[in-house]
């Protein structure tokens, strides 16, 4: 996967022009105006967008592309809520991305749905709504906190909370999806988040890796022999002569100069100390 997100940099680089400016604008608009022609026709214009494969091979073509748009909340504040953060945060993700790559990433997300959804409908699953864009759309907090994840958001106007742990309840009500739909033997529904999730490592491989290796060094550091010796002989130090740093040439501790900055030198061999005017002016102990 590592090569195909640098294949979609690269891709995305050299067509500048195959974006659609103002995507999450038009889907959040298209939303909005479905669910007021749903409101006016009793909650039935949206059944006529749904993904139903079996309506598409009937020749009901238009719902490969109209399923886009067909809001997954009825609840009016929620909906409200959802269609206003989505909208920022598909907006912020295209300005940092650049309108090819964040169309590229939602379109490929909506196709990867649609050819899913079409197996389902051959697989016993034709009268079903086999695809939507709800967790498209979650996945797409998952990818503004992977770019900003000290980025803080609000909880009910009180609770300020960073992106970074956000993601990890995204993250969760995902996983739960997946365990909930596979309980209830509704594949389709459970490949939805799956296929959401992938849409993301697809275009966020190479930094989930490096995060992770630098996660893996940091603690292989932390636990390291040589660390621990450290540790413990500072620790010792302290214990013993009342102080943690000593210059190795003019003897100057941290105890008697507290303002004064000590470094260990990594030339000589062993822990030696030194002061600020010794650490470069010093004979490296062999």
């Amino acid at each position: 996967m590592k090569s195909i997100d640098s294949l979609l940099d690269r891709f995305c680089l050299n067509h500048p022009k195959l974006g659609i400016p103002n995507l999450m604008l038009i889907i959040s608009a298209g939303n909005v105006i479905v669910l007021l022609l749903d409101v006016f026709s009793n909650y039935t214009f949206s059944y006529l967008l749904r993904f139903i494969p079996g309506a598409i091979f009937r020749g009901q073509v238009w719902r490969l592309v109209t399923f886009l748009f067909v809001p997954v909340n009825e609840n009016l504040l929620w909906f409200v809520f959802s269609v206003l953060l989505y909208y920022s945060i598909g907006t912020s993700l295209e300005r940092t991305w650049g309108t090819t790559k964040f169309t590229v990433y939602y379109l490929l997300g909506a196709v990867m749905n649609a050819v899913v959804g079409l197996i389902m409908g051959l697989l016993g699953f034709a009268w079903l709504e086999t695809a939507n864009m709800y967790y498209l759309n979650m996945s797409l907090f998952l990818a503004y906190a992977t770019l900003y994840p000290d980025a803080v958001f609000t909880i009910y106007f009180i609770i300020p909370v960073k992106a970074k742990w956000l993601a990890w309840i995204d993250a969760a009500f995902l996983a739960l999806a997946v365990v909930g739909n596979l309980f209830r033997l509704n594949i389709p529904m459970a490949l939805m988040p799956v296929l959401a999730v992938l849409n993301y490592l697809l275009f966020f491989w190479s930094d989930i890796t490096a995060m992770a290796g630098r996660t893996r060094n940091r603690a292989r550091h932390q636990t390291s022999r040589q660390t621990v010796n450290f540790k413990q002989a500072t620790r010792r130090a302290q214990q013993q002569k009342g102080y943690i740093h000593k210059c190795a040439v003019c003897g100057k501790t941290d105890t008697e100069f507290p303002d004064e900055e000590f470094r260990y030198c990594s030339k000589c061999n062993g822990y030696y100390c030194y002061c600020s005017e010794h650490l470069n002016n010093h004979v490296h102990i062999p």
